[in-house]
């Protein structure tokens, strides 16, 4: 149960950023026994590919901070986000053992479904909450907001490695935004379409 957690939590964190569960996982694999990678995945230890993943999130971070570029990026990373879910979920359980599950050993390309899966479910409720806060606050929000994911996507990943049995508890704190987030977006929508219905129903 634990590792399958583990995959789990770390694959959340890459629907939020992309790009700091990968660095967290090749750092500490490189640098400690937490992490222990499958020689398919000793690249992500090699120091090129972990330079490159940090200047790819330092990018991210200043992008994701800029109104309505924030948007395009979140548009751009549709496809790197859940590509990053599928690796970090797959690389930590060695796409071979969940639970010490044969069924798994036989399909490890369950553990990148499920790392995808959920990683594009994050995304989308991330990239679809993005025009509510920056509209509602005037792109003010932005900044704020893009730092609490960046925050939560490394505090998620920590717990992933180090406290996995925190992992439900640290999806629900997340949840909880995320609830309001798409209410507001549900609402926003509901009023565009009532004036445009009162825009149609006027009288040219």
């Amino acid at each position: 149960m634990l590792a399958a957690l583990t995959g789990l939590g770390l694959s959340t964190a890459a629907g939020l950023n992309a790009y700091i569960p990968l660095l967290v996982v090749g750092l500490l694999a490189n640098f400690t026994d937490a992490v222990r990678l499958p020689h398919d995945y000793a690249w992500l230890t090699n120091g090129w590919v972990l330079a490159v993943i940090a200047v790819l999130l330092l990018a991210e971070v200043v992008l994701d901070k800029v109104p309505v570029v924030d948007h395009v990026n979140d548009m751009i990373q549709t496809a790197v986000r859940p590509a990053a879910g599928g690796v970090v979920f797959s690389a930590t359980q060695a796409t071979s053992q969940i639970d010490h599950s044969a069924w798994m050993t036989q399909n490890p390309w369950v553990s990148w479904v499920i790392g995808i899966g959920v990683a594009l479910a994050v995304h989308i409720m991330k990239a679809s909450a993005r025009p509510v806060v920056n509209v509602s606050t005037a792109g003010v929000g932005a900044p704020v907001v893009s730092t609490m994911e960046d925050a939560g996507s490394l505090g998620m990943s920590l717990v992933a490695v180090f406290f996995p049995a925190l992992v439900i508890v640290a999806l629900i704190l997340l949840a909880i935004p995320a609830f309001f987030a798409i209410r507001a977006l549900r609402r926003r929508k509901a009023r565009r379409a009532a004036q445009r219905l009162r825009g149609i129903s006027q009288p040219s």
